[in-house]
């Protein structure tokens, strides 16, 4: 972006800097990369590159947004990869659990976690501990104001809020269910799996 007019320029890496600490900043910046084709979304990718380490300006805050709408395999793993090491941990103290059970006896979990300033992932499953997952979705930014709350519908299931701990143990037999059926864990999955890691070894060891 070197051959840009400076103001341009200036404009562009204080409204990226925004994307830190003002939510609707976050929410514009993924409906203006939905918007884009994929050459424009390719260019928005290579810019934040570029300029990412000029910011001071957390990376997962940069991506996060673009992550929520992009659809193409090869995007989200260069998002992925831009991301690595800046993505916090999911915190078991802060996490919310909600979980139904459907009238076929699978349930519907949904788990969300804090990210960075008013947002949260939601990770929502609907599983049996027996058989592995009917499906999984990740919403990797939501405001924290529009993340499910107890008495949110999904599928026709109520959910409610649930001890963490429950909800982490079924679902923990779930992914050892997948994987004895050769399955591999969801890639939805991946950013909570250290929730599951201690309890799936112990089930595995038994």
């Amino acid at each position: 972006m070197a051959d840009l007019d400076p103001r341009i320029l200036a404009a562009w890496r204080e409204w990226l800097s925004a994307l830190a600490s003002d939510p609707e900043a976050a929410i514009a910046a993924a409906h203006v990369y939905d918007a884009l084709s994929a050459e424009g979304r390719d260019a928005w990718l290579t810019a934040l590159e570029e300029d990412s380490p000029k910011l001071g300006v957390p990376t997962v805050a940069l991506y996060a947004p673009l992550l929520s709408v992009e659809s193409d395999p090869a995007r989200i793993e260069r998002i992925r990869l831009a991301m690595v090491g800046d993505v916090p941990p999911v915190d078991l103290q802060s996490t919310v659990a909600l979980r139904g059970v459907a009238p076929d006896r699978t349930r519907i979990a949904v788990l969300v976690a804090p990210l960075y300033v008013q947002f949260v992932q939601v990770l929502s499953v609907r599983f049996s501990p027996h058989t592995g997952f009917v499906w999984v979705s990740l919403d990797p930014i939501l405001r924290a104001s529009d993340a499910p709350t107890s008495g949110h519908r999904i599928d026709g299931v109520t959910l409610e809020h649930t001890p963490l701990k429950p909800v982490v143990e079924e679902l923990a037999l779930a992914i050892l269910a997948q994987r004895r059926q050769g399955q591999e864990l969801p890639r939805s999955m991946v950013g909570f799996a250290g929730l599951f890691d201690a309890r799936i070894d112990n089930d595995s060891s038994a």
